[in-house]
């Protein structure tokens, strides 16, 4: 029977039929999961942004000064190509990351109260150890001003 109520209990069903917890140690094992993957997701995303200001920054320093550049250059070919390895790695870690984002949500819809609160606990500690030093990030943005002026 499927739970619409939070509840706090050992006996689970997380995602799959097969991924039943009907002891304390797998209930245990299932909540570290939890965790280290919803930690991993916040690792993901810090690393596809990084990869993004990084292939951003570097497409920027390869190409010509603004005045020469046309208005739709960066959209045809060369460094920052629709299809070059950057923006390609970018997607392929934005699907990845989706993935898991849908997947913890889905965990979170088994409504056990313990799985909840280790996704959440997952993911904070994971924006504490990688996401919360954005601010170097963003001042890497605002420090780089455009050479228009």
């Amino acid at each position: 029977m499927m739970h619409m109520t939070f509840y706090w209990s050992k006996d689970v069903t997380i995602l799959i039929d097969s991924w039943r917890t009907t002891s304390w140690t797998s209930y245990s094992l299932t909540l570290i999961a939890c965790l280290i993957v919803s930690a991993f997701y916040q690792y993901l995303e810090d690393l596809r942004v990084r990869l993004k200001i990084a292939s951003s920054s570097a497409a920027k320093n390869s190409s010509p000064a603004p005045i020469q550049t046309p208005l739709l250059g960066a959209k045809h070919g060369g460094a920052g190509g629709r299809f070059s390895a950057a923006r390609l790695g970018g997607a392929v870690l934005f699907g990845v990351n989706a993935a898991i984002g849908y997947l913890l949500m889905l965990a979170v819809m088994s409504f056990n109260g313990g799985v909840f609160v280790a996704i959440v606990v997952g993911l904070a500690i994971g924006y504490l150890a990688f996401r919360s030093g954005d601010d170097d990030v963003a001042a890497t943005v605002v420090d780089n001003p455009c050479a228009c002026a």
